[in-house]
Parts: structure tokens; C-alpha cells; sequence
């Protein structure tokens, strides 16, 4: 069990800090956070998703916050939106829904289709007329939008950051990736992948939020 003793106040404390426009982000989350969850509220969260959260996360909720500060535009706030329930409030792709967020998490989208339509890809001297060049642009992104954004290939998996140029981060919380942080680069071009730290290391919540914590502290001039 990850231990966030004293790390609300280490994170409230850098909007304080002279050096805290130097953090990546800080601008959007201005370093606060919203209050923690109840362990009643957490109980619900998690009957509603119909899966337990990875621990580190679930005791970030009750002991931190439910979102706020975090790596590059904060974690997205998790709150409960009558009659909606459940909502991860941010820029998040999709909307989460118990169903999917229960199902095996897969692993990202299928590689060798979107290998396929990547090598693909229209370009101009192909073509003599340009109102052809771009309706073929717009079928070739139309398909390999339909295999890279299948919502089927997160299923298993919660959006918590946005890092920016439609760049996101997700938890994954069923299957064998359960607890770890996968990138989103999708808007790029690739495949979604497992985030490493510097050292290659794999990144659950925990190594993910702790180690954006330190380095904040680092360029903001304080210590923890």
C-alpha cells in the first residue's frame, strides 16, 4: 500500500513556490485540489464501475484528493453527477461506462490493422486533382480512426490526465497492465503504449503521481 502521508500538503505547498510556473501544466491545475473521497463515496465509485480500483489510486482518492494536481494538466477529478453517476470531469476522449471499464483491458488497438492503413496514407503527388486528394485524406483518417479510437481497445482503463496536443495518460484497472499508467499518443499517429520512467522502468499510479511530485519540487526550488 502506497503511502501519501504528507503528500496534499507537498503539492498545496508548490502554488506557493517562486519557481512554480516552471512546472509544465501548473497554469491549468494552479496546484490545488479537490478534496478526498469518502470511503463511502470510494465504495460507490467502485459498485458503479462494477471493478476495485488498483490500490494505490483508491487510497490516492480517500488520502490526497479525488483530482486536481498532478503530471501535466492534473488529474482529471473523479465526482458524482446525478443521474449520470460516475464522471471523470475533463477532456477526457470518451465518458467512462461501467460496462467498458469492467471488461479486459486489451492492450491498446490492434497493431498490424493500423500498420495497414498507416502505409496507406494518400499523398498529393498521387493525385491530379486536389478535391480527390482530399476526399481520399478524409476516408484514410475516417478508417484508421475507426481502428485506433475503438472504444473497445481501452476498454478496462480510466482517462485521468490530459498531457496536452490531444496526448492523455490512462489507468488501466482489469488484466494483467491492471494498475499501470499507459500513454495515449493515438493523436500522433501511434499506438498506445505502457509509460516508463527515466530509468525504462513500467509506471503504476503511485511511481507515476510521486515521481511528477518530485520533480515539480525540483524545479519549483523546494523540498518535500
Amino acid at each position: 500500500m502506497t503511502d501519501w502521508t504528507g503528500v496534499r500538503e507537498r503539492v498545496l505547498a508548490l502554488a506557493e513556490g517562486p519557481g512554480s510556473g516552471r512546472v509544465f501544466g501548473s497554469t491549468g491545475h494552479g496546484f490545488a485540489l479537490d478534496a478526498p473521497l469518502t470511503a463511502a463515496e470510494v465504495a460507490d465509485l467502485e459498485a458503479w464501475l462494477g471493478v476495485e480500483l488498483p490500490g494505490d489510486y483508491r487510497s490516492f482518492l480517500l488520502q490526497v484528493g479525488a483530482g486536481g494536481a498532478g503530471p501535466a494538466y492534473g488529474v482529471f477529478p473523479v465526482r458524482r453527477v446525478d443521474p449520470c453517476g460516475w464522471r471523470w470531469i475533463g477532456d477526457a476522449p470518451e465518458e467512462v461506462e461501467p460496462g467498458m471499464a469492467a471488461e479486459l483491458f486489451p492492450g491498446g488497438a490492434d497493431p498490424e490493422a493500423a500498420v495497414e492503413i498507416l502505409a496507406g496514407q494518400p499523398f498529393m503527388e498521387d493525385f491530379d486533382d486536389l478535391a480527390d486528394f482530399e476526399a481520399a485524406c478524409e476516408e484514410w483518417e475516417e478508417r484508421l480512426a475507426d481502428v485506433q479510437y475503438d472504444p473497445r481497445f481501452t476498454a478496462g482503463a480510466l482517462c485521468l490526465c490530459d498531457e496536452g496536443c490531444g496526448l492523455t495518460a490512462w489507468l488501466v484497472v482489469t488484466g494483467s497492465e491492471r494498475g499501470r499508467i499507459w500513454r495515449d499518443p493515438r493523436s500522433d499517429g501511434n499506438d498506445l503504449h505502457p509509460a516508463r520512467d527515466a530509468g525504462g522502468s513500467l509506471l503504476d499510479f503511485a511511481g507515476w503521481y510521486l515521481g511528477w511530485l518530485t520533480a515539480a519540487e525540483a524545479a519549483c526550488g523546494s523540498e518535500p
